[in-house]
């Protein structure tokens, strides 16, 4: 009896385990917003040196990526002196980590909280998401600094390339309230305006912004990003490569001579 009642209690607890998979991954895969694919490709030495640039010379102005050495950035094509001239600002030392010009303790009084560390950030949030991030910045009246963000509602954090791609601003109602559409995803997001175009956007004469210009210019920033994650993976792309040419050179022709020398008396 005891046995049948405990059999009874299994079934009961791997039915529900069964319910209760496809409904977590159901309400997981609700949770999660749908961003634009962005077009990775560490092997695109000009986007690397451009996305560094645009790292040193504008995230580490509050941020730090401590996993990083200046002297790394000689994997993607850069010379000490290149690195030292035009990437460096905190520190004369080319074998020194990435260090933000700002002190931990002037972030949190200024935003709020410290600046994140953002040697991983690439592979904790995903290289979409920060391709996303990089242009949802928006005008926010009701943000204690002035800005928000399409995909970090709340963000402590303003624009900082807003010179480089020119100033969104949501519409407000008549209440002073920002104003929530639905897009094609289904997803809530602000109703943005223009309120001004940037160094890399322009406006054509019908009124229609085009800012390619700027989203080649944050995709140069999120491809660094990626490789910063994991500087590696270069030098693992290209023993890859070398390894396929080797069997391509030799495995493949020995290959071919070995199965004629066992078939040829077959033959």
């Amino acid at each position: 009896m005891r046995a049948a009642k405990m059999k009874q209690t299994l079934k009961n607890w791997f039915a529900a385990l069964l319910l209760a998979v496809p409904m977590s991954a159901a309400m997981a895969a609700g949770d999660h917003a749908v961003y634009e694919k962005v077009d990775i490709d560490l092997r695109d030495q000009v986007s690397l040196q451009r996305g560094a640039q645009i790292f040193t010379n504008y995230c580490l102005s509050c941020h730090s990526a401590t996993g990083m050495r200046f002297n790394r950035l000689k994997d993607i094509g850069l010379t000490d002196d290149e690195i030292k001239k035009n990437l460096m600002f905190t520190t004369d030392n080319v074998g020194d980590v990435m260090l933000s010009a700002m002190h931990p303790k002037d972030g949190e009084k200024w935003f709020g909280a410290a600046p994140p560390d953002l040697t991983l950030i690439a592979r904790s949030r995903g290289a979409d998401y920060l391709y996303a991030y990089m242009r949802g910045f928006y005008k926010d009246p009701t943000r204690p600094n002035g800005w928000n963000n399409a995909v970090f509602d709340k963000v402590g954090m303003p624009h900082p390339l807003w010179e480089q791609q020119g100033v969104k601003a949501v519409e407000l109602d008549g209440k002073g309230q920002p104003i929530w559409v639905e897009n094609e995803h289904g997803v809530k997001e602000p109703k943005l305006y223009w309120e001004s175009t940037g160094l890399h956007s322009r406006r054509l004469p019908n009124g229609k912004v085009i800012e390619k210009e700027y989203d080649d210019y944050a995709r140069d920033l999120v491809n660094f990003m990626v490789y910063m994650g994991e500087p590696a993976q270069l030098q693992r792309h290209r023993t890859g490569y070398i390894v396929m040419i080797f069997l391509l050179a030799v495995m493949l022709p020995l290959a071919y001579f070995l199965k004629k020398e066992f078939w040829k008396d077959v033959h």
